[in-house]
């Protein structure tokens, strides 16, 4: 591969410590290492989201279980974060490969000068060739801020610094149709290209360490897809597979690239894999490399929300909703701002610059829960002020409240929009095959 890429790696507990002993998992440590090491020989960029602060502090304590007073556990995070630190520089020091620290908390990219230094801090460290190592900051966070899991953290992260690769490891090698443990004849999903069509079985509920399962992965991935972000669920006992299944799909991308421009393969599907479904005589197949690892890959937007619109989706808490109108949201579409007249109702307290929920009735009658979420904005004025002119031309806001620092109730680069027009065709599945395709992200919206 001559592309230098940026590539995420996120470790949950359950793959850094011993669920009962909690003692570290020195062989795929250090393999994790090796591989991150391969990865930046090649010339690529490397970020891992590592977990596991509290699960090592559990050992440094002689404590059983993991606590669930909040205040014991971000003390055990303040105390396990050193040794897991410790742990990942000692291992990383032995190939003479520099690591960083980064702590991140939600109210961190909630301030945009925070998220852009946070986003130059990363290009700073990959550029210096160092592997930045990222945690959730758990010692000041509190239930009402988290993140939530470190899942959704790799995804803003891979989102952040517009990584090509987010790597979701896990105790299992993919995605089943069904559970695999029960039922003999569950199949692997191998490319999923819509995670809203995807039928998968999501019964994991992670470790009784982590706070995450195989739900919050399929949520970190519709957010990493819309970023533009490859996003692969893998063993993480088996990290050295991420070199494989990097090479495999980089190569499926140049085989698509090549027939793409002999006239082979249709130009609006440059990333389709064809490898392990059936589409019928007409529909080419890529050269085959050597098959990767069993993985679960989830193939990202063709037009990927980036910069600023990602910030608003996913940065920002929203404090409040406003319900808009057809016509509203029309207008929202066709890149203009959000005038009072299109707002019908007023949900929440909020302040002026602060972020809210943008929903669609299908009429200025219909019952607010018929509401569709359709995006985030940053409000130029307060709920009190917006429940007071809504409905109404700009022209009469002054009157009404006194001044008017905007015709707008949000300006257009202050809106962000979820969904997405379909960009291509939907691949079929193979109901006969072990590893199955599922169709294309035609529309995204927030889990």
């Amino acid at each position: 591969m001559k592309k230098h890429l940026t590539i995420v790696i996120k470790l949950g507990t359950s793959s850094i410590v011993n669920e009962t002993t909690h003692e570290p998992l020195l062989s795929t440590l250090s393999t994790i290492v090796e591989t991150c090491i391969t990865l930046r020989h090649e010339g690529h960029r490397v970020i891992l989201c590592s977990s596991g602060a509290i699960g090592m502090a559990l050992r440094q304590m002689d404590m059983e279980r993991r606590p669930k007073h909040l205040p014991q556990v971000q003390a055990l995070a303040a105390i396990g974060q050193c040794k897991l630190m410790s742990m990942w520089d000692q291992l990383f020091m032995h190939m003479r490969q520099p690591v960083a620290q980064i702590l991140l908390g939600r109210n961190d990219i909630a301030d945009r000068t925070q998220y852009l230094n946070a986003q130059n801090t990363f290009t700073e460290l990959l550029g210096m060739g160092v592997i930045p190592i990222v945690n959730e900051n758990d010692t000041l966070s509190v239930q009402e801020i988290k993140f939530g899991d470190n899942d959704t953290l790799s995804a803003i992260t891979a989102g952040m610094v517009q990584a090509d690769y987010l790597f979701l490891m896990t105790d299992v090698d993919c995605l089943y149709d069904k559970n695999p443990r029960t039922n003999p004849d569950a199949k692997a999903i191998e490319v999923v290209e819509d995670v809203g069509e995807l039928a998968a079985d999501v019964s994991s509920a992670g470790s009784a360490l982590g706070t995450g399962g195989m739900g919050t992965k399929i949520v970190a991935a519709r957010l990493a897809t819309a970023a533009g972000v490859t996003t692969v669920i893998t063993r993480s006992s088996k990290p050295g597979n991420i070199w494989q299944i990097v090479k495999y799909a980089e190569a499926q991308k140049s085989a698509a690239r090549s027939m793409e421009g002999s006239g082979e393969l249709p130009s609006q599907e440059p990333n389709l894999h064809k490898t392990a479904i059936t589409n019928g005589t007409s529909t080419p197949r890529l050269a085959e490399p050597t098959l990767p690892p069993l993985h679960t890959r989830f193939l990202p937007d063709l037009h990927p929300i980036r910069d600023r619109y990602f910030w608003l989706l996913h940065g920002l808490a929203p404090h409040g909703t406003l319900y808009i109108d057809a016509g509203a949201h029309n207008a929202l579409t066709n890149k203009a701002g959000l005038l009072p007249v299109g707002v019908i109702d007023v949900e929440g307290s909020f302040s002026q610059q602060e972020c809210v929920r943008l929903s669609v009735l299908p009429t200025r009658t219909s019952p607010l829960s018929e509401g569709e979420e359709v995006g985030r904005a940053l409000v130029n004025y307060s709920s009190a002020e917006i429940k007071r002119f809504k409905g109404v031309r700009s022209s009469q806001i002054a009157e009404i409240i006194g001044y008017a620092d905007s015709e707008y109730v949000a300006l257009r680069e202050s809106v962000a929009l979820f969904r997405r027009e379909m960009s291509r065709p939907v691949t079929p599945m193979n109901e006969n095959s072990k590893r199955i395709s599922l169709g294309r992200l035609s529309s995204y919206v927030d889990s």
